[in-house]
């Protein structure tokens, strides 16, 4: 009873990493113009995304564009997508996965041991989802940060972390988490002890003694 409540609380924690990583995917705010500098007045707000890039303006007028060309983005932004696309499509397999070895599903019933066994697969999957939007999203992050700090960088043109570089980082935690827990039902092997000789029986004494 314990391992199924374990089992239901992994999944609910990977799904929700899992929606996450979507999230994070199409959000346009994975760098945003920073103003850290003493003499920067502007009206409006720069974010950078995977897909596309935004100006926000004072009035709330928000003003978008997706990039033109695959090929003249850069190799990192590339990769970064492809990451966040495999996680997003591996996480979709480990639900299905996953949910065929729930306990309290009716799938495979007459074999507990294959039916744990999906389950903790779908939590190696979610694992490995996990870590793919975890390596996306600090790949990143350093990219960010080492341009921030460069000084050869203009000040008008760093920039900071977005908002979905957070969630991407919170998301990646709770599938991994959650896969974690989904993988701590798994069956444990009955060991086999050989069976027990018994002691023969002490034949009844006839009171004779034999020299």
């Amino acid at each position: 009873m314990a391992s199924g409540g374990l089992q239901l609380l992994g999944f609910v924690l990977a799904f929700l990493g899992w929606i996450g990583i979507i999230i994070s995917t199409a959000m346009p705010q994975w760098k945003m113009a920073s103003y850290a500098g003493d003499n920067i007045v502007t009206a409006q707000a720069l974010y950078e995304g995977l897909w596309m890039s935004c100006a926000m303006q004072s009035t709330g007028q928000i003003q978008c564009k997706v990039y033109d060309s695959l090929l003249k983005l850069e190799g990192s932004l590339q990769a970064t997508r492809a990451l966040m696309v495999a996680a997003i499509l591996l996480g979709l397999v480990a639900i299905f996965v996953a949910v065929t070895g729930m306990k309290c599903m009716k799938c495979m019933e007459d074999d507990q041991v294959k039916k744990m066994r999906m389950a903790v697969f779908g939590g190696v999957i979610f694992i490995i989802a996990g870590l793919a939007a975890l390596v996306a999203t600090s790949w990143y992050g350093n990219r960010v940060a080492r341009a921030f700090y460069d000084p050869f960088t203009p000040v008008n043109t760093r920039f900071e972390f977005g908002s979905a570089l957070f969630i991407g980082w919170a998301a990646a935690s709770l599938a991994i988490l959650g896969g974690a827990f989904l993988c701590c039902s798994c069956p444990r092997r009955e060991t086999s002890y050989p069976p027990t000789r018994g002691y023969p029986k002490n034949a009844p004494s006839t009171g004779k003694d034999y020299v």
